[in-house]
């Protein structure tokens, strides 16, 4: 679910509850459950920690978070170059929402081109996203790297670019780091 309010977590919790409620008045057997929120506002960031203890899941929706925090159209061709899911702004975003769902223990998923680019998956695994979501052709690359990297290495590569101002730092510090695994055709490969 897309949200941008709390009170429209509040409507979806109430909806669930009462077709809970309806289904054991039948006799059927269920599970309790709560929604999941697609994060791809600024104001379901900063909303995140109200937001994380009313629902089960979290998926960060990249391509729209990128464009609303960027206000960059990735699909205009005057802009498009400033569109770049390693831009700083994006990369501590996603962080603070994920470290906020681990402290909850609700896991968080990325979907969009972000989850599909190898140099962003290796980052969003040292933070700690429990899973990708990604359209099938892209996916021999992105678990090819997955399988190679060891979480501390990725948590630590995460922590060096953290402390980086510009997103082509970002990806050089990061493809340079899959270079040296053996992993660099694999980046170049999906550009």
């Amino acid at each position: 679910m897309r949200v941008c309010k709390m009170a429209e977590v509040g409507r979806a919790v109430d909806m669930l509850d009462r077709a809970y409620r309806e289904l054991l008045e039948e006799g059927q057997q269920s599970s309790k459950r709560l929604p999941g929120v697609i994060v791809e506002t600024p104001a379901t960031v900063y909303q995140i920690g109200a937001l994380v203890r009313r629902v089960d899941f979290l998926t960060i929706g990249s391509n729209d978070l990128t464009q609303y925090l960027l206000v960059v159209d990735g699909n205009n061709a005057l802009v498009a170059n400033l569109f770049d899911s390693l831009h700083p702004a994006v990369l501590g975003a996603i962080n603070q929402v994920v470290q906020e769902a681990q402290r909850w223990g609700k896991p968080v998923g990325v979907c969009g081109t972000m989850a599909s680019d190898p140099t962003a998956a290796l980052l969003l695994l040292g933070m700690g996203v429990a899973s990708l979501s990604m359209a099938g052709p892209n996916l021999p690359r992105v678990k090819q790297v997955i399988r190679a990297c060891r979480q501390d290495q990725t948590r630590q590569r995460l922590h060096q670019t953290l402390r980086l101002e510009d997103a082509s730092e970002i990806r050089r510090l990061v493809t340079e780091a899959l270079d040296r695994a053996g992993f660099g055709g694999l980046v170049r490969a999906g550009r």
